[in-house]
């Protein structure tokens, strides 16, 4: 026999927490499927343990020579057929001794009998019900969990319930579910304020209203208001497990497939149990008839009594009834099944209950799982979908934040930018902290690589910040954040790879200055932008756009970084009447545009890295007076025209990186040159008119191929930065002692065979600020590199 708690082990489920995806109709058939398997176990018991048959002759025969059946035993409560048979002897009045009938065999010979028509003559569903019985119901209880046993299933089965649990018990949960119900409530009072009757009742509103701010802020002040930094990173945990979950469950539908599959053969087996059993039932008698071989105890036939017959006749009966009511249950859940879109399931009523409307709909196996977990209790599908929510992933997101970066931390951060203002640079983070705009000192905001940002209206508590800098962080504005940044934000800055992540509240600021824009865009109308003087556009431009023409009247400076990319029709650019600075950098330009000369202020023309190869247009440049910085570095210029001394204004000049081999001496005829970059060009020579520009700072003839200077350079008395590095020079003139204003001279790279002792004669330059080969400084006396060294 098998012991109960032996067979609990086997019945009960693994893993109870699978009930949650377990409806009441598969509840219900798990215990009937007990029920069943207790009936079997029953029958199986009585079988061991009780005798089965008990046989005795049949003396009966009919006149043709055979046996007669046992109907006389069946039919004859009180045996009396067998009474005629008996032997009686009269011993007084009413009163008559009865001796047995005597039949000659011994115990060995009915054990036999016993045992011979047990095999024989009882019908097989008699002897074999009980184990049927096992048999069928184990197979039920297979096929309610095979589904999850089986590998494609029971992984995805086994993962969900794990994370609905989590859900279920996680404080993000019940936090994002109670902030929602907050805003909720703080919505009605606000409605129900605005409909105040007038009036007496007016009074009564007023006061309901002060009653339920008084108990919510009660009851607020009781709860926690912020998670832990272990319950967030929990939280934060789980959202990713739920968006891998979804991806991979939503794929396929095998899971409904698997439990529709499971029904199905439950329905067969139902159907093939309750048919058989309806008619094999019958066959279970108590008294059956069994033939026997006569030379073995003399007589021919028993009527044999099955003493387990009445009993397994009721127990199968009670089985058939619970079939039948396990397979109705089947049938329902067939009906479920394919009566109800079960691949689809929609949180329509959980947005509108939990008011958190981008709760995603989901499909397939998703859906169905769902759908499932519905039926045991549809708390859990709502407060599964608060981690299928961008928004409430993002609120936690955000408390994540302030909890790691805290006003001390941030503060740690602050630096001064290029244009010396106080920076806070926060880069890759999933969002932007509130605690930013607790730092009211800050005046430049650079975020970089962060996505969802939303500058919310506390940003007004930054009346300092003046510049913004987004570098691909798409970013949204509160309605009174972009109220106070039309007022405040002076320089805005702004890279993003597509035109649809650019910030549309950009074209808003009325009181922007400076406008920088990176990425694949296109420009619209810039016509609010009434106080924008710098622009800035690092494009793959074909033209100019339309757009900066809005700004034509106040724009001062425009910069074109195109990138390589050939820029075309420039006559939009007369326009720009008081344009200041023109960058056309990477533009594709072959000859300097001719719009440019009639931009009658402008001061500073920058066409480096384009494919200039000579500059005639330089003379039209006269008409552009105040012109005093030129620079066609990284082009393939060859030649710089003469007249290129009717540049009066001229104080910055930059040829670097050209093909230069002689450079024209009238442009040594520039009163005001300051800078000269003649670097990384093939000259050979400089012109001895050099002395002329007593006003030159600057002068970089750096990767060249010269073998000589000129003695009149070294009357240039103003010279702080002369670089000579990587040409050919074997000497330098010990009139270098004449600079008296040198601070950095670059020789290393040459032919040097020493150095004058008259660099010491250079009372601003110091040993670190003279750039040489260290085997020539060793060459120099110890106490002139000690006076320079002091210096």
């Amino acid at each position: 026999m098998i012991p109960v708690n032996e067979f609990r082990n086997i019945t009960s489920e693994q893993n109870p927490q699978f009930r949650v995806l377990k409806p009441w109709w598969d509840v219900l058939s798990e215990y009937l499927g007990i029920a069943m398997l207790m009936i079997g176990v029953f029958g199986c018991t009585l079988q061991l343990t009780q005798d089965k048959i008990s046989c005795l002759p049949n003396r009966l025969t009919d006149p043709s020579g055979g046996h007669t059946d046992c109907s006389h035993v069946r039919q004859h409560r009180d045996n009396q057929s067998l009474w005629e048979f008996s032997i009686t002897k009269y011993i007084g009045p009413n009163i008559v001794e009865v001796f047995g009938r005597k039949n000659g065999l011994d115990i060995h010979q009915y054990e036999f009998v016993n045992h011979f028509c047990y095999e024989r003559a009882v019908h097989w569903y008699g002897k074999y019900f009980p184990y049927l019985v096992v048999i069928h119901s184990m197979i039920f209880m297979v096929a309610s969990s095979f589904w999850f046993k089986f590998p494609g299933t029971s992984s995805k089965i086994e993962l969900f319930v794990v994370i609905l649990r989590k859900c279920f018990d996680s404080p993000w949960t019940t936090r994002a579910i109670s902030e929602v119900s907050e805003e909720r409530m703080v919505l009605w009072r606000k409605n129900t304020q605005s409909s105040a009757p007038d009036g007496g009742d007016e009074e009564d509103v007023l006061s309901l209203i002060r009653a339920s701010i008084k108990s919510d802020s009660e009851q607020k002040s009781t709860e926690p208001s912020l998670l832990d930094k272990k319950e967030g990173e929990q939280a934060k945990a789980l959202f990713e497990k739920v968006r891998k979950f979804r991806t991979h469950v939503e794929e396929a539908d095998l899971l409904y497939l698997m439990y529709v599959l499971q029904t199905v053969l439950k329905v067969f087996k139902f159907v093939l149990i309750t048919v058989y059993s309806v008619l094999l039932v019958p066959n279970i008698q108590i008294v059956v008839l069994c033939s026997v071989p006569p030379d073995l105890t003399g007589f021919s036939a028993f009527c044999c009594n099955y003493n387990k017959a009445h009993l397994f006749s009721k127990l199968a009966y009670c089985y058939i009834s619970f079939v039948g009511v396990y397979g109705l249950l089947c049938i329902y859940s067939l009906y479920w099944l394919f009566h109800r879109p079960l691949k689809e399931y929609s949180f329509e009523a959980v947005r509108l209950e939990t008011g958190i409307n981008d709760i995603p709909d989901v499909k397939n196996d998703f859906a169905f799982l769902l759908h499932l977990s519905d039926q045991y209790d549809a708390l859990f599908s709502k407060r599964f979908a608060i981690f299928l929510s961008e928004v409430s992933e993002s609120r936690l997101r955000q408390l994540n934040l302030n909890h790691e970066w805290t006003v001390g931390k941030l503060r740690s951060r602050l630096s001064h930018n290029a244009h010396e203002r106080l920076e806070l640079h926060l880069f890759m983070l999933p969002g932007l902290p509130e605690t930013v705009f607790e730092i009211p000192e800050v005046e430049s905001l650079k975020l970089e690589l962060i996505s969802n940002i939303t500058i919310p209206s506390s940003v007004t508590q930054l009346p300092a910040l003046v510049e913004l800098t987004l570098i691909h962080s798409p970013c949204r504005l509160q309605p009174a954040a972009l109220g106070h940044l039309r007022d405040q934000l002076k320089v805005l800055r702004v890279a993003t790879e597509s035109q649809e992540l650019l910030p549309l509240w950009m074209y808003t600021l009325q009181n922007l200055e400076e406008l920088h824009l990176s990425g694949d865009l296109t420009l619209d109308s810039l016509r609010e932008l009434k106080n924008l003087r710098v622009l800035t556009l690092r494009c793959k431009l074909t033209k100019i756009p339309p757009g900066v023409m809005d700004v034509s009247q106040q724009l001062l400076r425009l910069c074109v970084h195109n990138e390589g990319t050939r820029l075309q029709a420039f006559s939009s650019l007369k326009k720009l009447v008081r344009l200041a600075a023109l960058e056309l950098t990477g533009c594709g330009l072959e000859r300097i545009p001719s719009a440019v000369f009639s931009l009658s202020h402008l001061q500073e023309l920058d066409l480096r890295e384009n494919r200039l190869m000579a500059v005639e247009e330089i003379l039209s440049l006269q008409h552009c007076r105040r012109l005093a910085t030129l620079r066609l570095g990284h082009n393939r210029i060859s030649c710089i025209p003469e007249h290129i001394s009717r540049l009066r204004a001229l104080e910055t000049l930059d040829v670097s990186w050209n093909s230069l081999c002689r450079l024209p001496p009238r442009l040594c005829y520039c009163p005001r040159l300051r800078h000269l970059d003649l670097s990384h060009n093939q000259l050979v020579s400089l012109p001895s008119e050099i002395g002329v520009l007593q006003g030159l700072q600057f002068l970089s003839v750096a990767f060249n191929a010269l073998e000589s200077l000129p003695e009149e350079l070294f009357s240039c008395r103003r010279l702080r930065v002369l670089a000579l590095g990587n040409n050919s020079i074997t000497a330098l003139s010990p009139r270098v002692g004449n600079l008296a204003q040198l601070v950095r001279l670059e020789l290393k790279g040459n032919r040097l065979e020493g150095l004058p002792v008259e660099i010491a004669d250079c009372p601003a330059l110091q040993l670190t600020g003279v750039i040489v080969e260290d085997s020539l400084m060793e060459l120099l006396p110890a106490e002139l590199k000690d006076s320079m060294k002091n210096r």
